[in-house]
């Protein structure tokens, strides 16, 4: 897997919809924002695990590559999240508004 080979035309558009999904549950006062990240997380780690389990025959052979999809999840998490820190503290007022003190 890469993540190159993940983002076709559509990649922006199933993200800004999972993102739309967390909003909607914040904005309609349903839950706490860290409650709706909680639940993104989880999910994620849940497909990904599927997706992982799909490309095996059978659980021995995911087991000997468990490490590998472990490396591979957890880097193309940090390199996404590490793109969008350094976004909002370049943005941070424009994105935030300035806080008072």
């Amino acid at each position: 897997m890469s993540q190159e080979q993940t983002r076709d035309e559509n990649f922006y558009k199933r993200a800004d919809a999972h993102i739309a999904l967390a909003n909607n549950q914040i904005d309609e006062g349903q839950i706490n924002p860290v409650l709706s990240n909680d639940s993104l997380l989880y999910g994620a780690a849940r497909f990904n695990s599927w997706i992982v389990a799909a490309s095996f025959k059978n659980g021995e052979d995911m087991k000997n590559d468990k490490e590998n999809a472990l490396n591979y999840f957890t880097n193309a998490y940090r390199a996404m999240l590490e793109e969008h820190l350094d976004d909002y503290i370049k943005n941070f007022n424009s994105y935030m508004g300035p806080k008072e003190s």
